[in-house]
């Protein structure tokens, strides 16, 4: 990819995949990497990152015989995809402005 992905523009691709519906991490990652070009092991310290700032929660659920790490939005994580959307607008907008997009 020519565009390198700020950790910011990963958070908020995680919490906006989140909050579609609870999820586990490799579910996550795959979702993420069908559309870009990424390490899976780029984003297990984004999940733990987005725990620790108390926008997402885990819990373990059976699954197959063995326990699955799901994780849901909190509030607070809510209210920080809402910000990543505005702010994600705002940025489009700027650059289709420069690079000639349909939204000028």
């Amino acid at each position: 990819m020519a565009f390198p992905i700020s950790a910011g523009l990963l958070d908020a691709l995680v919490l906006a995949i989140v909050s579609r519906e609870d999820t586990y991490g490799y579910k996550i990652t795959q979702e993420i990497c069908d559309t870009m070009k990424m390490s899976e092991s780029a984003f297990y310290p984004v999940l733990r990152r987005l725990q620790k700032d108390e926008c997402l929660e885990a819990y373990d659920k059976e699954y197959m015989g063995r326990n699955r790490r799901y994780y849901r939005l909190t509030p607070k994580g809510l209210s920080q995809l809402a910000l990543y959307r505005e702010e994600w607008i705002l940025h489009k907008q700027k650059v289709d402005k420069i690079m000639g997009g349909d939204n000028q």
